[in-house]
């Protein structure tokens, strides 16, 4: 099995959850990633245990045109790396999760008449899937309504796969707040800004903290990200807030959101995933910084629904502390969002994603 793709924590999560399964179901399967040079995945994937190669392969800049000479020069580099590891690892079957490295990889497959599958995370499909949809055996989604991207007759809808950890947590919110250093008996708000972490949620929090500060009932843990941590970290000390907890990243995420009422989260795929499936109630701030503004198209799909609120990008340094300590305060609304975002959980998508991939390449478990 080939596996291609990542960039963001958004593709290289549900890579590594169907790795896991069909290692769980084949133990003896070879599964090799490919991904891009410089991105998390090179470093994600072999703590995991699994075995990476990457491409060059690297984003167009629509800002600046002229730059994309390189971009192209890449690209075809990529390209002639991806034949080669076909011809030398010989797959059964390549996956695609989307991301850089997917394009070039998949396409190489199907030029080879190498069996494809797709697994498209969001509910606006992005450029590379929607270029190789065509000639994909199966096309994995977690959203209703795909046939305006994809062949209807290639679409199944599995849902995304999520880290196996988060949904096995035992602990009580009470257990969990102890183990993340706050109180246990107090309403928690957890802000998470997506594995890189999230500028504009950062400024709002920071702009807020002294707010925060006055709502003693409340407390907030607040993962940064490494980039943010010095700067975040700064303006907590110096503000004298003792009821926020600051971090540049969780790795006990199983944790944070059981401890958590009320969760402040990018609008990234996996991230809605993961509250569907835990059912948490949360406020959504979507990136404008993505392809398609497809984050937003991610929120309003639940939003619709009743089951998540949404604060714009734009709104944020103005609204996001004032909707927040709001949402938390109101023991109804956010039963009544944990609730409806449950609602529309997709559960097993490792599993049912791995189901197809059997299909198309005829495995006989016997």
């Amino acid at each position: 099995m080939l596996v291609s793709g990542g960039g963001t924590g958004g593709h290289i999560f549900p890579a590594l959850s169907i790795a896991n399964e069909i290692k769980r179901r084949y133990p003896d399967a070879r599964i090799l990633f490919v991904g891009a040079e410089g991105r998390m995945e090179m470093d994600k994937v072999p703590a995991a245990g699994y075995n990476i190669i990457g491409l060059p392969v690297s984003g167009f800049d629509r800002k600046h045109l002229l730059r994309n000479f390189k971009v192209v020069a890449r690209l075809l580099k990529s390209m002639g790396m991806a034949k080669k590891i076909l011809k030398d690892f010989k797959p059964d079957i390549a996956i695609g999760v989307g991301g850089y490295a997917s394009g070039p990889m998949l396409k190489a497959a199907q030029k080879q008449g190498i069996p494809t599958l797709l697994q498209e995370q969001n509910s606006y499909a992005g450029v590379t899937n929607k270029l190789l949809a065509a000639k994909a055996d199966s096309i994995c989604v977690a959203y209703e309504g795909m046939e305006r991207f994809f062949p209807a007759d290639k679409i199944v809808l599995t849902g995304n796969p999520v880290r196996r950890n988060l949904l096995d947590c035992g602990a009580t919110p009470e257990q969990a707040r102890q183990a993340m250093g706050v109180d246990p008996n107090k309403k928690t708000i957890l802000i998470i800004g997506g594995s890189l972490g999230a500028r504009t949620i950062n400024n709002a929090i920071m702009d807020g903290l002294s707010k925060i500060g006055e709502t003693y009932n409340v407390q907030v843990i607040w993962q940064t990200g490494k980039i943010y941590d010095q700067q975040c970290r700064e303006a907590l000390q110096a503000s004298g807030v003792k009821n926020v907890v600051q971090m540049p990243f969780i790795s006990n995420m199983d944790m944070a959101y059981r401890a958590a009422d009320l969760v402040v989260s990018r609008a990234g795929a996996s991230s809605i995933s993961e509250l569907q499936l835990l059912g948490k109630a949360a406020i959504l701030v979507p990136s404008p910084n993505v392809a398609e503004d497809h984050q937003t198209k991610n929120a309003l799909a639940l939003v619709k629904h009743d089951a998540a609120i949404m604060v714009t990008d734009a709104d944020a340094s103005s609204q996001l502390v004032d909707t927040m300590l709001n949402t938390v305060a109101d023991t109804e609304k956010t039963a009544s969002l944990g609730m409806n975002v449950e609602k529309m959980a997709l559960r097993n998508a490792a599993e049912h994603i791995v189901d197809e991939v059997e299909k198309i390449i005829n495995c006989d478990k016997a």
